[in-house]
């Protein structure tokens, strides 16, 4: 008795199982695997036939959208950050004031370059009143050289009042070049001095941080209270809305891609293709990745921000494939079914579907592209 008990109860759960399996609860039914025929009539909304088509294949270099022109500016003197005017977004015109620096120590150097200026100015004065009175007493040492000359010549002088005359003379000669180097000094003090107080009212100028060229803040480096250094950025900028695509190749496929080539690129998160034109290739091989540094050209798309994930699509050929209408597959669970026409009836076939492609998908297994296919309209989900 307790025989037969097991026994029912191993048919029982046996027609369980495979009625399960049959209403697409299994997930190990083979793709192409056919049910009976529909028990209930079948009257599809819509019919059409399975396609065979060519589709080019693709290899999908990863990559990153990028500005295409992308300033960094960065700071030229050192300061401390008083107001930052930009955060990330903003747009922004050639000239606009976007980060203002401490400028009290620079200023505090002009005044002093501008008063050194003003000693080098006063020191000048004085070396030229030092060489008008020089050219004077050499002009008098001179004609009184020169009237002792005719004095000894005549006999009306000795020669110790020629010497002496002419010591005078050579004094006074010598008195005149230190004079005329000493201008010169004084002039090389104001051209330094002038030199220094420029420098000092140029950096209060690097103070004041402003916009090269029209442009939109990508990123803002600094904040209030930071210390800004030579060669830290502070803003980034893009000064153009053009956009490209920066992608890794690898080495075996490098020989597909040419500058000026059209390709397209996918961005996942719009879900959209876009075109996009090789730029520039880095003819560089990365030695770890062994990859090639493409860049390709994108127009302006709305939604599209710099450093959005994106994939490079480079052709490698083309493939036969079979297509069905998107709307055509029944979806129940992770099982795909569609309705295929089998004589005056239609019976449920389970296939595999792929890629896709507007309203059609690919079908990878299941069907070979001659048989007739049925569904309801709210058969897609």
């Amino acid at each position: 008795m307790q025989r037969k008990s097991r026994l029912l109860g191993l048919r029982t759960g046996l027609c369980l199982a495979a009625t399960w399996m049959l209403l697409g609860g299994c997930d190990k039914i083979e793709p192409g695997a056919f049910s009976a025929v529909e028990k209930a009539p079948f009257t599809p909304a819509q019919t059409a036939v399975a396609q065979v088509q060519e589709i080019d294949q693709w290899y999908e270099a990863v990559g990153t959208v990028r500005p295409k022109t992308e300033t960094r500016i960065e700071a030229r003197v050192t300061g401390q950050v008083l107001d930052v005017r930009v955060s990330p977004g903003d747009p922004v015109s050639k000239g606009a004031l976007l980060v203002t620096l401490d400028n009290r120590q620079m200023t505090s150097r002009l005044d002093q370059a501008r008063q050194a200026l003003k000693t080098a100015e006063a020191g000048r004065e004085q070396a030229r009143h030092a060489l008008d009175a020089a050219r004077a007493g050499f002009k008098q040492a001179q004609a009184n050289y020169n009237r002792i000359k005719t004095y000894v010549e005549s006999q009306a002088a000795t020669a110790q009042d020629l010497e002496m005359a002419e010591s005078n003379f050579r004094q006074a000669q010598a008195g005149v070049q230190q004079a005329e180097e000493g201008l010169a000094g004084a002039e090389a003090g104001i051209l330094q001095a002038r030199a220094v107080v420029n420098e000092s009212a140029i950096s209060i100028e690097y103070t004041r941080i402003l916009a090269p060229e029209d442009g939109v803040v990508l990123q803002r480096f600094v904040e209030p209270g930071d210390l800004a250094l030579p060669g830290k950025p502070i803003v980034a900028l893009r000064t153009t809305g053009a956009l490209r695509m920066e992608a890794y190749v690898r080495e075996g496929l490098i020989t597909r891609v040419a500058p000026g080539a059209s390709l397209t690129v996918h961005i996942e998160t719009l879900d959209r293709l876009v075109a996009a034109t090789v730029e520039e290739i880095v003819p560089y091989a990365d030695p770890d990745s062994r990859t090639f540094l493409v860049k390709a050209a994108m127009p302006v798309v709305e939604g599209l921000y710099p450093g959005m994930f994106a994939k490079l699509r480079i052709p490698v050929g083309r493939q036969r494939i079979v297509t069905i209408p998107w709307s055509a597959v029944r979806r129940v669970g992770q099982l795909e079914l569609v309705h295929v026409q089998a004589g005056d009836g239609w019976q449920t076939r389970h296939v595999k579907s792929g890629v896709r492609l507007e309203d059609a998908v690919e079908i990878l297994s299941g069907l070979d592209g001659t048989e007739t296919i049925g569904w309801e309209v709210t058969d897609n989900g």
